[in-house]
C-alpha cells in the first residue's frame, strides 16, 4: 500500500530569497505565472486565474516550435494568504493530482514546498516520465530569477 502512495506523491522544496508574500503573489497573478511558470522553452501563453477558494483557472505554454500545447487548469480548493495554496490540475478539467503549495518564511527568506498527488498510477508514470520533475525545478529556477528582480524593485534597486 505505501509504496504504491510513494510513487504517486512527488514533493520539491526550494529555499528563495524572497518574503512569502511575494512568492504568494507569484502563483496568484497571471502576469507573475507568465513569467516563471513550467520549463524554459515553454513559456505560459494563456493565464486566466480566478483566486479565489472554488475559482479555477487555465494555462497553456507554447513550446519551442511555436505551438501552443492543450490548455490545462483545475480549481483552488483552500487558500490562505502568504501560506497555502491548495489546488487540482490536469487537462480539460480532468483532476490528474492534487497540488499543495507552501510558503514558510524565516529571516527574509521562504521555504516553498511543493507536494503534488497523483490521482492514479497510470498518471504519475505519464507525468514522471514526461519530465514532470525537471520542469517543474526549471519552472522554479525562473521563480528565483523573478523574485530577485521583484525584490530588488521593492528594495528601490
Amino acid at each position: 500500500m505505501s509504496s504504491v502512495e510513494i510513487e504517486r506523491e512527488i514533493t520539491l522544496t526550494r529555499v528563495i530569497d524572497a518574503p512569502a508574500a511575494l512568492l504568494f503573489e507569484a502563483y496568484s497573478r497571471p502576469e507573475h505565472i507568465m513569467k516563471w511558470f513550467g520549463p524554459v522553452g515553454w513559456p505560459v501563453t494563456l493565464a486566466e486565474i480566478d483566486f479565489r477558494v472554488g475559482g479555477t483557472f487555465k494555462f497553456a505554454m507554447t513550446g519551442p516550435s511555436g505551438v501552443q500545447n492543450e490548455p490545462f487548469g483545475g480549481t483552488y480548493l483552500e487558500i490562505v494568504p502568504d501560506r497555502k495554496i491548495v489546488y487540482d490540475n490536469g487537462f480539460n478539467f480532468e483532476k490528474m493530482m492534487v497540488v499543495t503549495v507552501t510558503f514558510d518564511e524565516a529571516d527574509g527568506k521562504t521555504k516553498l514546498t511543493l507536494h503534488t498527488v497523483f490521482a492514479s498510477d497510470e498518471i504519475a508514470k505519464m507525468h514522471i516520465s514526461g519530465g514532470f520533475e525537471e520542469g517543474t525545478n526549471s519552472g522554479l529556477d525562473q521563480l528565483e530569477d523573478l523574485a530577485a528582480e521583484l525584490t530588488s524593485r521593492i528594495g528601490g534597486g
